[in-house]
């Protein structure tokens, strides 16, 4: 027998981490879910600064008056019939865990395509056309649990990895909530057609010329991009395709355009190594770049 709140909502524990878990821990509280407890990732060193940070979940739910603890282990103290909910909390919950508590994962794909860390990223970088958000039984196994339910959104050519999970974090609330209205739901499994978001390597950033200009754009898009020029870093903030110039790849073509091996590539926004971000056209006035001059050099 599953415990419910007022509004008949199954009582919650709820795992999340960053940003997007906060969107939809709001949700549940604003549509009167019993939370018991929050876990979320210790306190820690985040920007700049060296003073320790809490996460975002838990500075929410602390606003919120919820009850937050960094230690998963205090989950099996819970009565079993406490559901726990789970968004990009950021570690594997051990078997003992999910022996003792049923739960569900708010993933930010249309499972079984992008199991696993990064699938905003992989998604734009593989250049698919659409992706969404599915509410899925949480197994001891990475993604593999049968799906309650999934929303669509379509990938725009202007959609980066922040603005994507802002919308994929709306939607997964919506869904999230629809699903524990009508808890318990019927599941349906997973296909064994799966890929794999594999964690982002920093190294993934650096931009190689020679890929297409589409290639490089979906890579601004998808991650913190960056290239070298005298030296320094440059990391590319924005970007767009143009059609193909006469010039070098890694050539600039124009003013702001570089040449790639099919098409080439605007830089519109960009950030110098300790600076702050400006327009492409700033940085080149400051660095005198010239038609003719390499990125890369």
């Amino acid at each position: 027998m599953v415990a419910t709140s007022r509004n008949n909502l199954p009582t919650l524990v709820f795992l999340g981490s960053p940003e997007p878990a906060v969107v939809v821990l709001d949700a549940l509280v604003a549509a009167g879910a019993n939370i018991e407890a929050v876990v979320t990732q210790p306190d820690a060193k985040r920007g700049r600064g060296s003073l320790l940070s809490p996460t975002p979940v838990k500075m929410r739910a602390l606003e919120h008056g919820l009850t937050v603890t960094h230690n998963i282990s205090d989950l099996l103290t819970l009565k079993e019939s406490t559901l726990g909910v789970v968004v990009a909390y950021g570690r594997i919950i051990s078997a003992d865990i999910l022996e003792h508590l049923s739960m569900i994962n708010v993933h930010f794909s249309l499972l079984p395509r992008w199991r696993g860390a990064a699938p905003v990223e992989r998604a734009i970088l593989a250049g698919d056309s659409q992706t969404g958000v599915c509410i899925m039984d949480v197994e001891a196994t990475l993604d593999t649990g049968a799906v309650f339910a999934q929303s669509m959104t379509p990938i725009l050519d202007s959609d980066t990895s922040e603005s994507l999970t802002t919308r994929l974090s709306l939607l997964g609330a919506d869904a999230l909530i629809d699903v524990l209205t009508r808890w318990p739901v019927h599941a349906t499994p997973q296909s064994a057609d799966a890929t794999y978001a594999h964690k982002i390597s920093p190294t993934e950033g650096l931009i190689d010329w020679q890929q297409s200009s589409e290639q490089i754009c979906r890579q601004v898009r998808a991650l913190p991009a960056y290239c070298e020029h005298k030296g320094q870093r440059l990391r590319i903030l924005e970007a767009c395709q143009q059609p193909h110039q006469n010039g070098k790849v890694g050539e600039f073509v124009a003013s702001d355009t570089i040449a790639t091996s099919s098409g080439s590539v605007q830089i519109l926004r960009v950030q110098p190594a300790g600076k702050a971000a400006m327009t492409a056209q700033d940085w080149l006035r400051g660095a005198r770049v010239v038609v003719g001059d390499n990125i890369g050099i």
